[in-house]
């Protein structure tokens, strides 16, 4: 069996373990390979999982690992079969287990011509699901101090132009109407590494490009963009954003927090008047535009003016949405060093008083539609159909018939704002 584990949260990490003993017990006599994130993190979270576990922190040739394991050749393969670059890889027997550690290993970790390329999988359909996600780049060497991500994934790749179309005219020819654009992080695409002072002139115009490019498929009726941070919003991506309908007036901004102090303190590459001139900037070339964020609560050492700042920023800017996270402290990461935690009720408070500032924002952001027409992307064709509208919020329909099929792409008029979401009925 395969468990594919996260890390980015001390949670993740928690429901990893679960899924792999649940796992085990439920196939008591089966091999389970794990991999994923929390494979390549050695921080003894995988120590106590018993036998017949195979961690594989292999990611260049995954499927070939994973049919040797299923033979059972893995157990006694020598090293060098495995991989082109045994510099890279060491197998490592723990009583009945195996260990397959590579790049990331902390004795090799360094940037050098020896390290091979990784190439991102391709994917041709997303069965089940309305939208499809398309990633044309991995991993980070940010460091940003509460994250866990560079050590998991440090070295920086990118997805050729020409394979990402390739994919993306998959995907359509496969029925999806909506591709969503996605990277660890997404404005470094085509870059070596994700600090901007590192770029040439600083700046990165090849996601604009990239996104020029996907909005000519024939058939695709919506892109979308996973995650920005401020410095990935130039003049010219949005020049793309205006020259194409099909791309949705939809911004994922990352603010984490309102605080200068703290945003110094987690190594963001931005201030707060940064995001500030970016949300000005985009509000000024696209028509209501939904912008969401995520918010960080009780990084270490925030206070109640740092709490406070982040409030008055949000209520600034409107969110369309605010993902709310409370600080999950990560083993080997520099947040991790830092004194002055905040008090776990401390951070309950607040992040209910941001989940509730949430709530109003969302209302407020949707009510500024009713009576507009809008396109919605059906998710489903139950009693009451819904799907998300071009500015991602959801919309219900309130005279469904039984012609409607998930997938549709309808236009409906706003009539209602209710509590999660929109109330519409079709227009005919």
């Amino acid at each position: 069996m395969i468990v594919n584990t996260c890390c980015v949260t001390h949670t993740a990490s928690a429901k990893s373990r679960q899924y792999i003993r649940k796992a085990k017990k439920l196939n008591p006599n089966a091999v389970i390979a794990v991999c994923g994130c929390l494979t390549t993190v050695q921080n003894g979270e995988l120590n106590d999982l018993g036998e017949n576990t195979c961690l594989i922190n292999r990611r260049e040739d995954l499927a070939g690992i994973l049919k040797r394991i299923a033979v059972g050749e893995i157990f006694f393969s020598d090293v060098k079969e495995l991989s082109p670059c045994p510099p890279c890889l060491r197998l490592v027997a723990t009583g009945q287990n195996t260990i397959i550690k590579t790049n990331n290993d902390d004795n090799i970790k360094c940037k050098n011509n020896l390290t091979p390329l990784i190439e991102l999988p391709s994917l041709t359909s997303f069965k089940g699901h309305t939208r499809a996600f398309l990633k044309v780049q991995d991993g980070c060497d940010g460091y940003c101090t509460y994250c866990i991500v560079p050590k998991t994934r440090p070295f920086v790749h990118n997805k050729p132009d020409d394979l990402v179309l390739q994919e993306a005219r998959a995907l359509v020819a496969a029925g999806h109407k909506e591709i969503v654009i996605t990277g660890v992080f997404l404005g470094a695409y085509g870059q070596q590494t994700v600090r901007r002072k590192n770029w040439p002139d600083q700046q990165n115009d090849n996601l604009a490009k990239l996104l020029d490019k996907i909005a000519q498929i024939p058939g695709l009726a919506r892109i979308r963009l996973s995650s920005l941070e401020p410095g990935d919003v130039t003049p010219q991506l949005l020049d793309i954003f205006c020259k194409h309908r099909n791309i949705m007036p939809h911004l994922h901004l990352s603010l984490q927090s309102g605080s200068n102090e703290i945003l110094k303190k987690m190594c963001r590459q931005y201030d707060a008047d940064n995001f500030r001139e970016k949300v000005e900037m985009i509000k000024s070339r696209l028509d209501k535009p939904a912008i969401t964020t995520d918010i960080i609560v009780g990084f270490p050492a925030e206070n109640d003016a740092d709490f406070e700042q982040t409030v008055t920023l949000a209520k600034e800017v409107g969110f369309a949405k605010m993902h709310v996270f409370a600080f999950s402290l990560r083993k080997g990461t520099a947040a991790a060093m830092i004194q002055n935690p905040v008090d776990k009720k401390i951070i309950k408070e607040r992040s209910k008083i941001l989940r509730e500032l949430d709530k109003k924002m969302q209302s407020d952001f949707r009510k500024q539609f009713i009576g507009e027409t809008t396109e919605v992307l059906l998710e489903n064709s139950t009693s009451q159909p819904h799907g998300r509208a071009e500015r991602y919020f959801y919309v219900y329909l309130n005279n469904s018939t039984s012609s409607l099929k998930a997938n549709e792409l309808i236009k409906v008029k706003l009539i209602k704002n209710e509590q999660n979401g929109v109330l519409g009925e079709l227009f005919y």
